[in-house]
């Protein structure tokens, strides 16, 4: 396995287009710089190169409160707000668009319409997680190139109903027939759909608030056309023990020896008391041998505050394995949203449908982060932890938040759009600054692409300015 994706890396280091070799008798005026057939499956694996970064990154990480810096904290003190989002455009997303609009793909490499699908849910996937952070964003006039250096941009909403159509579009087109070259999923078009789906009921859940109408029936779609059915359903991005194509922790802890990073208080505190399985996969025990429980460290300390790093929980060792995978898209998630959904009366069910899948979407994720479920009967019997019909959107926040430990970005998201957990916010020792509802635009925006720059900012959907305390158009007061 580490032999066929090494040769999978090494083969996408710039944006490939490679055509299959016209025979010689054929023609022998071929232009070999002029390929007939593209490689579209190359692409997207080029693009999946940047999957592990939707995740991996040392400010979303903070934002929702899984980890408190032992050292240089500003990025829990949210000292950062302008964000640069131009590398998406100009590697997944571009790589993405020309597969899409591609009408000499190699069909040797797999269906060339489920090439097109997959790169329509990586479009998607893409865009979902760039709008969730910057709310309005080029869209529609977005990866034109020369044709249009700036692009107006689009209201969240309109980028929501066009990712809708993405999936709508990439689940009608699959075929029988898997692809190649597919670092993710080894090729397996129905693994693809089931995401697909899985991605669309997410996105519709995000709409809770701000049009439950559209949200419910989204969602109802997504169930009807399939989604996961198992862990091994998962979107998660398979690193390697190799040191181009290595977890982000181990980078950080091991090759750079930053023992920078500490699991929270807020996590730890809320783990601790209830046995949490999982607690010891999130996080280690102190080195300090006469510390015998999981320390949390304080979240959002002050820059000139010194942490005897010996006294706290740093980031579980399996975790940061140089071959740790980095789980995205995940069956547990989509069962925390079906759970959701029946209390939210957007399926049928009502209470009983809503434990059911609460139920399952924790054993499913103690499964998932501890590979066994025998203690996840015993975890739920827990008056803090079974179900509650009168505190249920409570639980299945607080829980959910659990599960997606790491995944900064959509724990974020997740706790703007529910509120849950609510005991993150104030966080105590954050210098009173306020958790960002959104990250601002790249400086460079005002001077390259002014005008657009100024609409969008001029009509953000709730008060605000192009700053961090700002509101997507999902994120209802």
């Amino acid at each position: 396995m580490k032999n066929k994706y090494k040769s999978i890396y090494i083969g996408l280091l710039a944006i490939i287009m490679f055509a299959s070799c016209e025979k010689f008798d054929k023609s022998v005026n071929t232009d070999p710089n002029n390929p007939t057939k593209a490689s579209g499956t190359q692409l997207i694996a080029n693009a999946q190169l940047y999957l592990p970064g939707i995740s991996s990154s040392p400010y979303g990480v903070h934002y929702p409160q899984y980890l408190s810096n032992t050292s240089f904290s500003d990025n829990s003190r949210y000292v950062t707000v302008n964000f640069n989002f131009s590398g998406l455009y100009t590697g997944p997303l571009m790589n993405l668009e020309n597969v899409i609009n591609n009408a000499a793909l190699d069909a040797s490499e797999g269906p060339v319409v489920n090439q097109i699908a997959v790169a329509k849910i990586l479009k998607a996937y893409f865009f979902w997680h760039m709008t969730d952070r910057w709310g309005d964003l080029p869209f529609t006039e977005a990866l034109k190139g020369d044709a249009n250096y700036a692009p107006k941009y689009d209201k969240q909403q309109t980028i929501y109903n066009n990712m809708f159509a993405l999936l709508d579009e990439a689940n009608a087109a699959i075929v029988s027939g898997n692809i190649k070259n597919d670092i993710v999923y080894g090729g397996d078009i129905t693994k693809w759909k089931k995401l697909g789906n899985t991605i669309h009921a997410l996105m519709a859940l995000r709409l809770s608030k701000v049009d439950p109408t559209k949200g419910a029936t989204e969602f109802n779609k997504a169930v009807a056309n399939g989604m996961m059915t198992a862990n091994t359903d998962n979107l998660s991005y398979p690193h390697l023990a190799d040191q181009n194509n290595e977890n982000y922790w181990y980078n950080s802890f091991t090759r750079l020896g930053r023992n920078w990073f500490a699991v929270s208080k807020p996590v730890v505190d809320f783990m601790q008391p209830l046995n949490d399985p999982r607690l010891p996969v999130f996080a280690n025990k102190p080195t300090n041998t006469a510390i015998t429980n999981y320390v949390g460290l304080d979240y959002g300390l002050p820059g000139s505050t010194t942490v005897t790093i010996a006294n706290y929980s740093l980031l579980g060792s399996n975790l940061r394995l140089q071959n740790s995978p980095v789980p995205l898209v995940t069956y547990a998630q989509q069962l925390f949203a079906m759970a959701e959904a029946a209390k939210l009366n957007w399926i049928s069910g009502g209470d009983v449908t809503a434990q059911t899948n609460y139920n399952n979407a924790v054993t499913e994720s103690i499964r998932q982060w501890t590979g066994s479920t025998t203690t996840a009967t015993a975890y739920l019997a827990q008056a803090n932890v079974a179900y509650d019909a009168t505190k249920a959107l409570q639980q299945i926040g607080n829980q959910r938040w659990l599960h997606l430990f790491l995944h900064g970005y959509e724990g974020w998201a997740e706790w703007r759009r529910t509120g849950f957990p609510n005991f993150i916010a104030p966080a105590p020792n954050n210098n009173g600054a306020l958790i960002p509802r959104r990250e601002a635009y790249p400086t460079q925006e005002r001077a390259i692409n002014t005008a657009s720059y100024n609409a969008a900012v001029a009509s953000f959907p709730y008060t605000g300015s192009d700053d961090l305390n700002a509101r997507v158009w999902w994120d209802k007061p």
